[in-house]
């Protein structure tokens, strides 16, 4: 289990913990969680905000993510703020009171990836609400003082909540190496394509062109500053005439494309989209295994 909890031990200050327990296919209750002894490097955390992520849905509608399966009660939520109730004997710079953003990811600190700042891609990574490890939708939290950020008081703990899809935004943008130099096409208009344009934006790109097939999702994104917006159709036979559409849209060429959805459709109409010698990158998590033009991609 990670810091978050686990389903028996001491009850703390005699508060019944409570959390959103996943126990099968739609079956979300909400049960005693009870937390883990503080550390002397830990702190505990009263949740105040915690989204709701696809990921957390795609457990819910299917007890599964891609290879991540549940095979057990579990927690769910990842992205979360809250307040600081208690720290551990060695904790110096929280103290009770601190409202904070919580970085889910337990990395072990030890191994190359960490030691070289891709902490991320540690193997031994535990994240909040990803089988087996409990996540903070609940009433607290254990979790290591060092991944809880203190939050600046002009930004809310629903803001500070949002922090952690954000940066999955600016990670791809960096990824990418976004700049002002650099036309972005969005392929998928949801939360994480809607913060990976505001990430872009941010970098500096000129103009933004994003795609989807719901037409509330791209008024949003219009609204928050998608130079132009293109709707789709989930049909593979449309996937020319839209790359025509995407062009038409972009004016210039596209540079770089992000697919926040993850099928193949959306993946195969950013490789067309983009130009000879641009970068997709892919962001959603969407079908387990795609089928993509990748010799027509290789040729151009």
């Amino acid at each position: 289990m990670g810091k978050g909890g686990q389903s028996h031990g001491e009850i703390k200050d005699g508060e019944e913990n409570m959390a959103a327990w996943l126990l099968g296919v739609n079956n979300l209750k909400i049960q005693p969680f009870t937390l883990p002894p503080l550390g002397p490097n830990d702190v505990r955390v009263r949740m105040k905000a915690v989204g709701i992520c696809g990921s957390d849905v795609h457990f819910l509608k299917a007890m599964r993510l891609a290879d991540f399966i549940v095979k057990e009660p579990m927690v769910l939520g990842h992205e979360c703020a809250g307040i600081i109730e208690e720290v551990g004997s060695g904790v110096s710079t929280l103290v009770p009171g601190d409202r904070v953003a919580l970085e889910p990811g337990i990395s072990c600190w030890r191994c190359n990836l960490c030691i070289e700042g891709r902490y991320n891609l540690c193997p031994e990574m535990k994240f909040f609400a990803t089988p087996p490890v409990h996540g903070s939708l609940a009433n607290q939290v254990v979790h290591p003082a060092d991944l809880c950020f203190k939050l600046p008081e002009n930004v809310s703990l629903e803001e500070g909540a949002m922090c952690e899809p954000l940066s999955v935004g600016v990670h791809a943008c960096r990824r990418a190496n976004i700049g002002p130099e650099t036309n972005v096409l969005i392929m998928g208009a949801g939360p994480i394509g809607l913060v990976t344009m505001l990430a872009a934006r941010a970098f500096g790109t000129p103009r933004i062109v994003i795609v989807d097939v719901d037409d509330h999702r791209l008024s949003v994104a219009k609204n928050l500053g998608a130079d132009e917006t293109v709707k789709v159709s989930t049909n593979v036979q449309d996937i020319g005439e839209e790359v025509a559409q995407i062009h038409k849209a972009m004016i210039g060429g596209v540079d770089v494309s992000f697919d926040c959805v993850g099928f193949s459709k959306t993946m195969s109409t950013a490789m067309r989209a983009t130009r000879a010698g641009g970068k997709v990158c892919l962001v959603g998590m969407g079908h387990t295994e795609m089928t993509v033009p990748l010799t027509p991609a290789a040729a151009s």
